[in-house]
């Protein structure tokens, strides 16, 4: 079971560097401006927040496993899907399935995760994820240098999906045997009822409202909030912020940016193993720690670019435990039964941050200065301990 959640995160994570990766050779075949690829992030990003809200009732109802092979199923029918994609407005209208799909595995593999396994697995997991990630674009690059163009690259990372799907649907029984044993030993499943969808559920959907009612949860979807505004916009403005505040060239920043996603899958590797001696409180305050000493690096006047560089990983190795030691430590704060719904929430509130904070230091960059970049970060960051350590007094 362990085995196939870990093919799963790194299956998951293949797709969603390919439409970056792909876009300066697809804007040019289908006769779209550059700036248009930011119309297909947002439709897949705002349906996946929709999905991810959903997710508490859709799981419920069909169980965790179910609701995981479907989402595959989906986002390799759209990955597919864009590999054949005649024009622009296409891929806008598969953008939707691909967006529901994203958001819906999202949700229902990181619950199960925390309800299910130990705290090192939900750091080596998101690990995998990165792992993935970094592996996409090379796939893309393979079939783009290979003459075979950007639809194959699709076609090959939807094979995987397809794979991937047959594997989960075939281990359904291992997810609701797991399930059935924890309802045994008195608990609920990861989808909130006694089986992955085989009975009915033990109670009803929470819903926003039901989630937003209870105690310490807008301080811990806050906190997730503010924790994806600093890990999406360092990341997306690292390479801009290298070239206009300190002057390097464009090749080398888009090379050096590149460390803070290393700094990431590194430091989730590491923080598996700190897992072991460190709770989930604990690992969290360790990475806004480390997460201040990276902001403050970047910040500072250092002669040459290696103070910003150093920066930038020290930041991406605070990032690396705070995401997974959030999500896993959910269930302990909340319960088994809202741990779905609260973990939906927390996803869309992530997208939500990925999505709406890093154009906003756009404006900033734009109309004021990009050298408060460090100190944009560093807002949110201020924010997020805040917010931790009042989740702590309410719930700890």
């Amino acid at each position: 079971m362990l085995a196939v959640i870990y093919l799963a995160f790194i299956s998951l994570g293949l797709p969603d560097a390919l439409l970056g990766a792909a876009w300066p050779t697809m804007s040019r075949d289908l006769g779209a401006p550059v700036s248009w690829m930011g119309g297909i992030s947002m439709v897949i990003s705002a349906c996946t927040i929709v999905s991810a809200l959903l997710s508490d009732r859709v799981t419920l109802r069909f169980g965790a496993g179910r609701v995981t092979a479907v989402s595959v199923g989906l986002t390799a029918a759209a990955l597919y899907g864009f590999s054949v994609a005649p024009n622009y407005w296409t891929l806008i209208a598969i953008a939707v399935p691909y967006g529901l799909g994203a958001g819906g595995v999202d949700a229902a593999l990181n619950n199960y995760v925390a309800i299910h396994y130990e705290s090192r697995h939900m750091s080596w997991l998101h690990c995998m994820w990165g792992v993935g990630a970094s592996i996409g674009p090379y796939v893309m690059g393979f079939a783009l240098s290979g003459g075979q163009g950007w639809g194959w690259g699709y076609r090959y990372i939807a094979i995987l999906q397809v794979a991937l799907t047959v594997v989960i649907v075939l281990s359904l029984p291992l997810w609701k045997s797991r399930a059935v044993a924890g309802a045994a030993d008195g608990g609920v499943s990861a989808s909130g009822s006694a089986g992955d969808g085989a009975s009915a559920p033990a109670r009803k959907p929470l819903g926003l409202k039901g989630v937003l009612a209870i105690r310490g949860a807008k301080e811990i979807l806050i906190m997730f909030f503010c924790y994806c505004a600093i890990e999406s916009t360092a990341g997306l403005w690292a390479s801009s912020y290298m070239v206009i505040h300190e002057g390097v060239d464009r090749t080398a920043a888009a090379s050096l940016a590149s460390l803070f996603y290393v700094g990431i899958t590194v430091g989730r590797a590491l923080s598996g193993f700190m897992t072991m001696r460190f709770d989930d409180p604990t690992m969290i305050r360790i990475g806004q720690v480390v997460l201040v000493v990276g902001v403050i690096l970047i910040a500072l006047p250092l002669p040459g670019i290696w103070g910003t560089v150093a920066g930038l990983v020290t930041v991406g190795l605070g990032c690396a435990p705070i995401y997974p030691c959030v999500i896993h430590s959910t269930p302990a704060y909340f319960g088994e039964e809202n741990s779905q719904a609260i973990v939906g929430v927390q996803m869309a509130s992530a997208y939500v941050g990925s999505l709406a904070m890093p154009p906003l230091f756009g404006l900033i960059a734009q109309y004021m200065t990009i050298s408060l970049y460090p100190f944009y970060l560093l807002a949110f960051l201020v924010l997020m301990v805040w917010m931790h350590e009042r989740l702590r007094v309410k719930r700890g």
